[in-house]
């Protein structure tokens, strides 16, 4: 049964959106090519848009137990996976270039989801997507995704099959994000 929702829209940036129960301040160590959601951590998901930068409508519904599937031809086949709730309360974050920023509207109160009983509290995820013009770029392409959360103990992912374009974008993502750090260290000799 549905028990909370929040309707707004969401500036993006050119690296989408994160969305889970901890507080973001960093970039994800592995981006989901070829998916539109994938782990950013056990607590949070990165979400892939359509939308480089500019709005999309978003939807985030609380359930108290699995909803039912969408049954509107318009989405795209809904993705799932399981995020620990760290906190109860909804985190929504942009991520752009260099900063990854909060993103939930102020004046939309905070969304809270009372997770599953048991010693780790998982909450399930799953996506839906749609979009007018589905070519990426720049500007409004009538985007609007379906988050439902709901507490579920934590089962397998559930996403469409990726190629190797994505498996080759997912590896280059991979070692970029591995030489950030190491483009600001340096060995020093060790004096005796």
């Amino acid at each position: 049964m549905l028990v909370h929702e929040a309707e707004f829209t969401v500036d993006l940036g050119e690296s989408g959106y994160l969305i889970g129960f901890t507080e973001h301040d960093d970039y994800p160590d592995e981006m989901p090519y070829g998916w539109r959601c994938g782990p950013a951590g056990s607590s949070s998901a990165i979400v892939l848009p359509t939308t480089d930068t500019g709005p999309l409508q978003l939807t985030v519904q609380i359930h108290d137990s699995p909803p039912a599937p969408e049954t509107d031809s318009n989405w795209e086949p809904a993705e799932e996976i399981s995020l620990l709730a760290e906190t109860d309360r909804v985190h929504l974050a942009t991520v752009d270039p260099g900063d990854v920023t909060d993103a939930w509207p102020e004046e939309e109160p905070p969304l809270r989801v009372h997770p599953a009983p048991g010693p780790d509290h998982w909450i399930r995820m799953r996506l839906y997507c749609h979009a007018d013009d589905p070519e990426p770029g720049i500007g409004d392409h009538g985007e609007r995704h379906l988050i439902q959360l709901w507490p579920a103990p934590a089962t397998p992912p559930v996403h469409p099959t990726i190629g190797e374009e994505d498996l080759q974008a997912r590896a280059e993502y991979a070692a970029n994000r591995s030489g950030l750090l190491a483009d600001y260290t340096t060995d020093l000799p060790v004096q005796d």
